[in-house]
């Protein structure tokens, strides 16, 4: 298993996958996602599997301020890889596999 945890310090969802990896003793890589965000190539793999809406963060202040309702698609993903504070936290990478938010139920399949 090769888990990716992109997370904010600020996401209580973040930090409670961490604790459920932790308990396991499963090794993850912990990505903090506002300072390094994702790279273009990650994001279209867990776009693939997620879909562009489950990413993201419609309830954020940064949604309204940028605008995102209001814009093009296209725009929509440039702007959401210029700003990582717009996607919903945590997203848990496993090879192709990935989740949005905290989901233990489909991690433990990953087992």
């Amino acid at each position: 298993m090769n888990i990716q945890i992109f997370g904010s310090s600020k996401s209580f969802d973040s930090k409670k996958a961490e604790r459920w990896f932790k308990e396991r003793r499963i090794k993850y890589q912990y990505i903090d996602l506002p300072s390094k965000g994702l790279s273009p190539r990650e994001y279209q793999s867990v776009k693939q599997k997620v879909g562009f809406d489950a990413l993201v963060n419609t309830k954020c202040r940064a949604y309204e301020d940028l605008y995102m309702a209001y814009i093009t698609p296209e725009a929509r993903e440039e702007k959401l890889l210029e700003h990582p504070e717009l996607f919903v936290t945590p997203i848990v990478r496993n090879g192709r596999e990935a989740t949005v938010g905290y989901c233990p139920e489909i991690w433990q399949t990953w087992e």
